[in-house]
């Protein structure tokens, strides 16, 4: 075995709703030589607009078929929510998570208050389908407010996104159900994985608050919270997110 120096690791990386993979290009610039980078597009996103995708299986199917071997996954937002589906049926394929503002249920219940309201994503699917790029322009600057990131910045993310495909408005409909419906809370108890979850402290649709219920649901997550963050930490604060992701990595090596 090569010395821990010269040992690589990979990263696939998983974007959320109605983005794509190049939302993680700032990031992919400061990672160490050693991390190996996987750039995927979920089905019906991006570069897989064409592809067919109505569920949380369909993703996690789409997401095996690329690896035969454990590597670290990072899944961010509606991304982490597959992985988390992906971790229980192919542990195999799996090294670490590292999780970013994300949750195993996105909605309040009476019993999971650390979630938005159920209504704001209707309202969301509704706008969705009086203006669907009007509405995701209002998501891409809802997952900043309060971070501290420029207009500039989100023009420019913008212009990535669409370099590389705008979402299906299939893809966008069964996001937001899948978002809606999904509740994969009795899963982290069964999480034997290391996993990370990075947390943004003025996150408007994942609050900082359920740091503590995780930590309830599987002790062994270790939770950051960037406190200055909102819902896209990789976006607004680039460095403390690579540093954050290194450092576990370095650990899986």
């Amino acid at each position: 075995m090569p010395p821990k120096s010269h040992r690589k690791i990979t990263c696939v990386f998983v974007h959320g709703w109605a983005m794509n993979g190049a939302v993680w290009q700032t990031c992919f610039d400061l990672l160490p030589d050693w991390i190996d980078v996987i750039q995927i597009d979920l089905p019906g996103h991006g570069s897989m607009a064409e592809v067919k995708a109505e569920t949380v299986n369909d993703y996690v199917q789409t997401l095996a078929a690329l690896v035969n071997r454990p590597v670290i996954w990072v899944g961010w937002s509606l991304g982490g929510l597959a992985l988390l589906q992906l971790a229980k049926d192919y542990p195999e394929r799996v090294a670490g998570l590292f999780m970013v503002s994300t949750t195993p249920c996105f909605v309040q219940k009476q019993d999971w208050r650390c979630a938005v309201e159920k209504k704001v994503f209707e309202l969301f699917a509704a706008s969705l389908e009086k203006d669907a790029d009007a509405t995701i322009k209002r998501f891409l600057a809802l997952q900043v407010k309060g971070s501290g990131v420029t207009m500039s910045t989100i023009r420019e993310l913008q212009q990535s996104l669409h370099k590389r495909g705008r979402a299906s408005m299939a893809a966008l409909r069964s996001g937001l159900d899948i978002l809606l419906n999904t509740d994969l809370r009795k899963e982290l108890p069964y999480l034997n994985r290391p996993v990370s979850w990075l947390l943004g402290g003025r996150d408007t649709l994942v609050p900082a608050s359920l740091a503590d219920e995780l930590k309830i649901l599987q002790p062994n997550i270790k939770v950051i919270v960037e406190k200055d963050a909102a819902h896209a930490p990789f976006i607004s604060h680039p460095e403390r997110f690579v540093l954050a992701l290194t450092e576990f990595a370095e650990g899986l090596r």
